[in-house]
């Protein structure tokens, strides 16, 4: 791709709806060779110690394919920024691989930041119903993780219609099936506040019309975790082999 010569971060998780930091463009599209799974502990966002919540790493799988957004990063403070929500409070290290635009036209090589058994917060794989259980009883400085899933089910399906996710679209029927058994508040569940991610065609860069770019109202929660971005430094210190 003409133009892709810059840092690509792929996102698979909360990424794809609030990414955080300052990025160029951003555009959909897919990573091969990994599958989504809700098997990563969180205990600094949408969990606590005692009661951590789930979140999406990925799992090697050779037949599989995880959708996302890659974002092209710009600034010097995203990557201090990513490292320490990621690396240090969310237990993931980074890879490399190579991100597909849904066009097909397209393809460049993507970080990717992605949880493994070797980290602490690990929690492994479960019955979906259990999955579903945990996310559902789960809260932290960031949000509910009913959140977090439905947000990230949300997008993959008002800007990739078509992918196909088994595991993420199960937990998603299965949470908000319980919501409303239960008669909980879905609005309060999701914090009270609006993401609106608008898709938008870059017409000065050689990315297709899969570009997006946010314009969210993201007024922060009273008790949200608040993240430094103005570290120095642009390395991926927690690059790993």
């Amino acid at each position: 791709m003409a133009g892709a010569t810059g840092l690509w971060v792929f996102g698979y998780g909360s990424l794809c709806w609030n990414p955080g930091f300052e990025f160029k463009r951003s555009m959909t599209g897919h990573v091969r060779g990994f599958g989504r799974r809700f098997w990563q502990g969180n205990d600094s966002h949408r969990g606590t110690a005692a009661k951590p919540g789930r979140v999406a790493t990925l799992i090697d799988d050779k037949k599989e394919i995880t959708y996302g957004r890659a974002f092209e990063v710009t600034g010097s403070a995203a990557l201090p920024y990513l490292e320490k929500r990621e690396c240090k409070l969310g237990g993931y290290f980074t890879t490399i691989s190579t991100f597909y635009s849904r066009d097909g036209l397209h393809s460049f090589p993507v970080v990717i930041y992605i949880a493994t058994n070797k980290n602490k917060q690990w929690l492994g794989d479960a019955p979906v119903h259990a999955i579903a259980q945990q996310i559902l009883e789960s809260e932290g400085p960031s949000g509910h993780n009913v959140e977090y899933l439905l947000r990230l089910a949300d997008f993959m399906h008002q800007f990739i219609p078509e992918a196909h996710d088994e595991h993420l679209f199960t937990l998603e029927l299965i949470v908000r099936a319980k919501v409303k058994e239960l008669n909980l508040c879905l609005k309060s569940l999701m914090g009270n506040r609006e993401f609106v991610i608008q898709m938008k065609m870059d017409k000065d860069s050689d990315s297709s019309n899969n570009d997006v770019q946010d314009v969210q109202d993201n007024v922060p929660r009273g008790h949200s975790h608040q993240y430094t971005s103005r570290i120095a430094g642009t390395t991926l210190r927690c690059l790993k082999s």
